[in-house]
């Protein structure tokens, strides 16, 4: 082959695969550095506790945790007993890391909305706690409803968690 063969075109195909993995390692280097600082940074190891302070680590959450601390479930349920899942392990924990992740992204970049909307989701999630813990009360409201009627506990007592 003219022009170097064989050896020159292997020479030129090493050097050329050694900067693209250079460069990939680089940029793999960086997301996981910035990955590992971001999580120093939000004390991300904080959020594998209950301390309900976890939840004011970010400054869009002191309103709701100020209405929480004053509200009438401070001394009786902290953040997570009302807002994670208590039917498994694995949900509770899918629960928790999606909403880790998404509340992350949202107060990192600053996409949330000033007053803070619960998604269906956690809704549900909020609604099946109240009748964990105080479903023996509820059974008496439900039955005056039809049998095709569900009652939302947070539709009348809204501020009862976080007191505004």
């Amino acid at each position: 082959m003219a022009g170097g063969g064989m050896v020159g075109w292997v020479k030129k195909y090493l050097d050329m695969k050694t900067i693209v993995l250079s460069v990939l390692a680089i940029a793999i280097g960086g997301v996981i550095g910035l990955g590992v600082y971001t999580f120093v940074f939000a004390k991300g190891l904080s959020y594998f506790g209950t301390d309900p302070a976890t939840c004011n680590n970010c400054h869009a959450m002191n309103e709701e945790y100020n209405a929480w601390k004053a509200g009438s479930h401070h001394a009786v349920a902290t953040c997570n007993d009302c807002h994670l899942p208590h039917d498994n392990v694995v949900h509770k924990y899918w629960v928790k890391a999606e909403d880790g992740f998404l509340h992350g992204l949202k107060f990192s970049t600053g996409w949330y909305p000033e007053n803070i909307q619960i998604r269906d989701v956690n809704m549900k999630v909020a609604e099946a706690n109240c009748l964990r813990c105080h479903g023996d009360l509820t059974e008496d409201v439900q039955m005056t409803r039809s049998h095709d009627t569900q009652v939302s506990c947070v539709q009348c007592h809204s501020e009862v968690g976080h007191r505004k």
